[in-house]
């Protein structure tokens, strides 16, 4: 191959933390063009949050849309203090607290049902990850939300401390807290899921 024929190809763009920022200052600058690239960068890191706050399907991409019309909306007023990203998923974690605040104000209007267990019986055909997804669904919100975001979107502590507004030490203790209610939750099922 020659030397016209290289320089004709592409080379893959390797993006990193300040192209985030560049994009946003394009977009102060009034080139509004550049939010679809942000919102395809983080679009399905976003959605995941949101699934695994929420522990179901219902409303992620409604949610995930409140969160991308919120950023647009108030995107020329960042400033430039944290990552985007931290910003970014303090939004989410906020429209999640938001969806869930609106969602036990309506049960309480809803009638009356026997309640679910949380766990079906287990056999061949349960799938261990909903029976675990289900136990973290039942955990309070103050400690649900750091946990999924450390084990299960891979943040480290400061990255949760900075999306919460809380101090680290406040964050391993909720993880802590919620990795021990998750394990008195899944006991009885401990022979089962040891497979």
């Amino acid at each position: 191959m020659d030397y016209e024929q290289n320089e004709n190809m592409q080379q893959p763009k390797i993006l990193n933390l300040d192209d985030d920022f560049s994009l946003i200052k394009q977009f102060i600058e009034g080139d509004e063009s550049v939010f679809s690239e942000l919102l395809k960068r983080h679009k399905e890191k976003v959605r995941n949050i949101i699934y695994l706050t929420l522990s179901n399907s219902d409303g992620v991409d409604d949610i995930a849309q409140e969160v991308f019309i919120t950023v647009y909306r108030h995107l020329k007023s960042f400033r430039f203090e944290s990552q985007f990203t931290t910003w970014l998923y303090r939004i989410t974690i906020n429209k999640c607290k938001d969806h869930l605040r609106k969602k036990n104000i309506r049960s309480i209007f809803l009638p009356l049902k026997d309640e679910e267990p949380v766990f079906e019986s287990i056999n061949e055909d349960t799938d261990i990850k909903h029976i675990v997804r289900n136990a973290i669904a039942t955990l309070p919100d103050k400690l649900r939300i750091p946990l999924v975001l450390k084990d299960l979107e891979g943040f480290s502590y400061q990255e949760i401390a900075d999306t919460m507004e809380c101090e680290i030490g406040t964050i391993k203790s909720r993880i802590f807290r919620a990795r021990e209610a998750l394990k008195k939750i899944l006991k009885p099922l401990e022979k089962e899921l040891m497979l």
